[in-house]
């Protein structure tokens, strides 16, 4: 009972460490490098701490099962964590054949910044928008996009700063 208990600890203590882990390297990628430096004390603290009890118990099987298991569960709830919270910004390209600036008219209703430019495609003029947007806020973006032109042709990418502009209602 012993033995299953101590592995249950090292994989509690892995989902802790390997979440945290997801969380750093986020804050690493955000620039935020304070809060990365913190977390990262932390992870590494735990992780000593789970990897010594493995150490000690190298042939007990369920400490070695409790430390590959935490490691695998431990990403998954990292990478959902990291859902839930959403940080950081998205630029949403959109280029539709509809240059009467519906898609935009909509975008900025819902409090989006838009730049319109005007472009030509395969089969003619197209009205090329970008928007920049907090990364919670990119299902709406994207719903209003379907709901005015469901034919248009969207792209997400992830930016890593956002200086100035225009956001969601907010003029910056």
């Amino acid at each position: 009972m012993e033995a299953v208990l101590g592995g249950l600890l090292i994989f509690v203590l892995r989902v802790i460490d390997v979440s945290m882990g997801t969380m750093r390297i986020l804050m690493t990628v955000r620039g935020r490098k304070l809060l990365a430096a913190l977390i990262g004390f932390v992870e590494v603290t735990i992780f000593v701490v789970a990897i010594s009890a493995v150490v000690r118990n190298a042939t007990n099987v369920w400490s070695v099962l409790g430390y590959a298991a935490g490691f695998a569960v431990g990403t998954l709830v990292g990478m959902s964590i990291e859902e839930r919270l959403a940080l950081g910004f998205m630029v949403v390209r959109v280029i539709s054949s509809d240059i009467n600036n519906k898609i935009a008219e909509a975008l900025r209703e819902i409090g989006c910044g838009v730049t319109e430019i005007p472009g030509h495609g395969l089969r003619g003029d197209v009205e090329v928008l970008e928007v920049v947007v907090p990364r919670h806020d990119l299902p709406s973006v994207l719903q209003t996009i379907d709901r005015v032109d469901n034919k248009a042709f969207v792209t997400v990418d992830e930016t890593q700063r956002v200086y100035r502009g225009y956001r969601l209602g907010k003029g910056r």
